[in-house]
């Protein structure tokens, strides 16, 4: 059974934040809301909390994962990005997006596209979510919370607890998030890609 954490919008409680991060530090798997929906997070190298996410969401291997990063310091031990990728994604982020970047060594290879050797990152504008992410010291592994034949994710934490007890071993609820997933960028060949238009204005990369 899922615990369920109501948590202040603005001024997340510093002792639920510490609480979510012990829960995914012991390899718990979580809903957490961002700025773009919902997502499910787990601890980077958790192999059963990846398991977990691709049955809840049935992906196969070639799902690219999320490390949702606090900030560009922590983003820059796990993805290889040169000085105009730099600047072209600092300018719109914090923010709804999701870049698709060469991946280092620091990247479980698990969480790679078997191909490419790439990994999405991106860092989120949403209080509760920076809390956790600074309270945790390390990226959350994430993945958009949309279930299998249904066309668009999850957005209330109550339904998600409703839903997933069974399946998760905790729910942030934090009042109302975005509604729509991230526009997707990749940048794995140097040139911005738009693989999906989102919640992020696209503009800026095409």
């Amino acid at each position: 059974m899922a615990r369920y954490f109501d948590v202040h919008p603005e001024n997340p409680q510093a002792r639920i934040i510490s609480a979510v991060a012990d829960s995914i530090r012991s390899g718990g798997l979580i809903a957490y809301p961002t700025d773009s929906c919902y997502a499910l997070g787990c601890r980077l190298g958790n192999r059963e909390g990846i398991d977990r996410i691709r049955t809840i969401r049935a992906l196969d291997d070639r799902h690219h994962f999320t490390l949702m990063c606090q900030n560009f310091a922590q983003m820059g031990q796990f993805v290889q990005i040169d000085n105009n990728v730099f600047r072209t994604i600092k300018a719109a982020t914090p923010g709804s997006y999701t870049f698709i970047l060469p991946a280092t060594r620091e990247v479980p290879r698990q969480l790679l596209h078997p191909k490419k050797k790439t990994v999405g990152v991106r860092i989120p504008a949403h209080t509760a979510t920076q809390a956790l992410l600074a309270e945790l010291g390390e990226p959350l592994v994430s993945s958009t919370l949309l279930l299998p034949d249904e066309s668009e994710p999850m957005t209330q934490g109550w339904e998600i607890k409703e839903q997933l007890d069974h399946v998760l071993d905790a729910v942030i609820d934090s009042g109302e998030c975005g509604t729509e997933p991230t526009t997707v960028i990749d940048f794995s060949d140097g040139v911005s890609e738009i693989l999906r238009r989102g919640a992020g204005d696209p503009t800026p990369f095409e």
